[in-house]
């Protein structure tokens, strides 16, 4: 019999297996290498990218904020050129509040009575002057009070003083101002 050995056959078989093994897993490898790389770069790039838009997000944000403080400065100031504009108005409105308060005043005013001080807070008058008696000064009360524009006069204080040589009453006096709906005095 011959006897063939076929170990070395079966070596080479194995050698060149174990070759094709190895170039195999570099292969694999090296595609595994490459694809974490490519996988790598990708994200990388989507990170950058989406980095990016959160940044033109935060300039346009910012952008935004100013427009929306400026926006705020322009209400604030409008508020108060509307509050101005209203008082204005108000005061145009009560122009001529003055003049029919010292007209009817003057209509009011008994002769032996002279005013030294008209001084207007709100709707309250304060009147300060002089008369020859106490009978004038209850003659201005009730004018006043008979004036559809003047209501509640009320004497705080009276004494007689002397003023030239002349014996006079120095009085004081509060009226109130009294507007019909749709009128101004």
């Amino acid at each position: 019999m011959i006897r063939i050995n076929l170990l070395p056959h079966r070596e080479l078989k194995r050698k060149a297996q174990q070759q094709q093994i190895a170039i195999l897993a570099g292969v694999v490898g090296c595609l595994g290498i490459a694809v974490v790389w490519v996988i790598n770069s990708m994200i990388a790039g989507e990170t950058e990218y989406q980095n990016g838009r959160n940044q033109y997000l935060n300039d346009q944000i910012a952008i935004l904020d100013k427009e929306i403080a400026e926006i705020k400065d322009i209400k604030t100031r409008t508020d108060e050129l509307l509050a101005r504009k209203q008082i204005v108005e108000s005061l145009q409105n009560s122009r001529s509040e003055v003049v029919h308060l010292l007209d009817q005043l003057v209509r009011l005013l008994p002769d032996g009575v002279y005013l030294q001080s008209v001084k207007q807070v709100d709707d309250d008058i304060n009147l300060i002057g002089f008369a020859q008696s106490n009978a004038w000064v209850s003659t201005l009360m009730r004018n006043l009070e008979s004036s559809p524009y003047l209501e509640s006069a009320l004497l705080i204080e009276i004494k007689a003083i002397t003023v030239n040589n002349a014996r006079q009453n120095e009085f004081n006096m509060k009226v109130k101002i009294t507007q019909t709906p749709g009128e101004g005095l």
